[in-house]
């Protein structure tokens, strides 16, 4: 018998290379964990950011944006090599988010305040780097399993710092707040006061209805991650994952006190039951059932609220007639990227509260970038929701279908917020957007179609 030759032995014993596609997605996910809990902030607000000086503070205070675009731009490096373009996605969906974002050009040149639409367009610059990793390397994972675990954990980091706020942090966090930063400070974000004079949960997101937004994308999709993990879990450690992961989600979106995410959520809950393979009786029994508790919570929660003369509502609706007027006054350009705060304070009625976003990422790309970057914008969110459908519909008791309903809470929740503006909102939201319309329309057919 003769001996194995040293070098075959070796070939044999040694363990399978990483494939590439692999690294690149749990990288990717990785990224996007890392803004859940560091890139929280609006990217119009970095110049009231204070950069970490410290270990400390590296650990605990949230990043500059420029940060997050190093380590977007070094797995972007990494994915091009992997780029592979798709014959089977519809043109249109493939050049409307760079004609958007050359309109967002145009716009920059000829804006109010430059170096505030610089800024912005570098992020709307990044979230579109997102969409094409999304749809062109990102996509030709069926199942990218390692592009999940990170961004679990993160999520759930996300989370706990929700509790330990609940729990006493909070407190902690608003003595600092007035006792050491806000005597130093000048021009803070209103915004960042209002916070702080709060006691609504935020978790490590700029305040509690982004923390909301964050629930509302991630939820849905990490719940029905964990189900389809079935080589990784029983079905009872399955089902418990699922519980702890639900349970803490919901209890920060309850203690965020964000009246829309809750409303929104009620919707996403019943897109979820709908998919589920229980019989037609059932489904209707669960939906009034979610229904009649999550309004009853509502009511409770925030009878105050209405008694008060619903305050955020009133403001909220002051913004919106303004941006239409910035939008009447420049139709065509808009006022530039991120300058609404710069317009609304010149026509702002005095008893009015101050803002720097329109609270509604559709109305802001009117103002800021004229009425063709709004039919640019909402033109791809709701064909991406519309051409997605069919890729989620064959599934529906599956992760694409569970994507598809955290879109659709995301691209809602823009409608009252500003997620667009965020990192740790728009680029998973993006990059989702690609991966959902790489996949095939035929759930049968699960090889997609690139050259």
């Amino acid at each position: 018998m003769k001996p194995a030759r040293p070098g075959k032995s070796a070939a044999v014993l040694a363990p399978p290379a990483p494939r590439r596609p692999q690294v690149f997605a749990l990288l990717l996910g990785a990224v996007f964990a890392l803004a859940l809990l560091k890139l929280g902030n609006p990217v119009i607000m970095e110049s009231h950011l204070v950069v970490p000086g410290d270990a400390y503070e590296f650990v605990l205070n949230p990043w500059p944006a420029a940060w997050g675009y190093g380590l977007l731009l070094a797995v972007a490096l990494l994915g091009g090599s992997l780029l592979r373009w798709r014959r089977d996605v519809p043109r249109a969906m493939v050049i409307l988010p760079a004609l958007w974002l050359g309109w967002q050009v145009l716009a920059t040149g000829q804006s109010s305040a430059p170096t505030l639409s610089t800024l912005t367009l570098v992020h709307f610059g990044s979230c579109v780097v997102c969409f094409y990793l999304g749809l062109f390397v990102l996509g030709r994972q069926a199942e990218p399993n390692q592009f999940w675990i990170p961004l679990l954990i993160g999520f759930c980091l996300v989370m706990l710092s929700g509790f330990l706020q609940h729990f006493g942090g909070l407190e902690a966090t608003r003595e600092y707040f007035w006792n050491e930063i806000y005597p130093k400070s000048k021009n803070l974000p209103p915004d960042l006061v209002k916070r702080m004079s709060s006691t609504r949960v935020f978790a490590t997101l700029f305040y509690p209805n982004t923390l909301a937004g964050v629930i509302l994308l991630w939820l849905p999709i990490l719940l029905a991650v964990i189900w389809s993990w079935r080589t990784r879990f029983t079905p009872g450690a399955r089902g418990l994952l699922m519980a702890l992961v639900a349970g803490a989600g919901l209890a920060c979106l309850f203690w965020s006190g964000s009246k829309g995410g809750w409303l929104l959520m009620l919707v996403l809950g019943f897109g979820g039951i709908l998919a589920l393979p229980f019989s037609r009786r059932l489904k209707l029994a669960l939906v009034g059932g979610v229904l009649v508790l999550g309004l009853a919570g509502f009511v409770i929660k925030y009878a105050g609220f209405f008694q008060k003369g619903a305050t955020s509502v009133v403001a909220r609706f002051d913004y919106w007639e303004a941006a239409a007027k910035i939008t009447a006054a420049h139709p065509l350009l808009g006022s530039g990227p991120g300058t609404f705060g710069q317009s609304y304070k010149a026509i702002k009625r005095p008893e009015s509260e101050m803002a720097l976003i329109t609270h509604n990422d559709y109305l802001e790309q009117a103002c800021d970038s004229g009425i063709p970057g709004f039919v640019l914008f909402t033109s791809f969110v709701i064909g991406g929701l519309v051409l997605t459908w069919r890729r989620a519909g064959g599934q529906r008791s599956g992760v694409r279908w569970a994507v598809w309903l955290g879109l659709l809470g995301w691209s809602l929740h823009a409608t009252v917020e500003f997620p667009l503006y965020i990192p740790a909102l728009a680029w998973p939201a993006f990059a989702l957007f690609g991966w959902l319309l790489a996949q095939p329309a035929n759930p049968i057919d699960t090889s997609p179609a690139v050259s």
